[in-house]
């Protein structure tokens, strides 16, 4: 990702913490080691993760950019 955003990179910290507990999980640090389920699994902690990390911090800045234009007239 060139020139990631505040939101993308503390996204990106939240996904790569989801695969890292994921692989804690099943004792395994080893990407080249892990089974065909094992990488879907992880693949998938770690873009779940990204996506619902960047949903919530845009609805958070979306909150507060609402609770900043109340009572602007126009």
């Amino acid at each position: 990702m060139i020139d990631a955003t505040p939101n993308e990179q503390a996204a990106m910290q939240h996904a790569g913490r989801m695969g890292g507990e994921y692989l804690d999980s099943i004792g395994q640090m080893d990407l080249a080691r892990l089974s065909d389920e094992e990488w879907r699994i992880f693949v998938e902690c770690v873009v779940t993760g990204f996506c619902d990390s960047l949903r919530d911090l845009a609805a958070r800045d979306h909150g507060r950019i609402a609770a900043m234009s109340e009572g602007v007239p126009f």
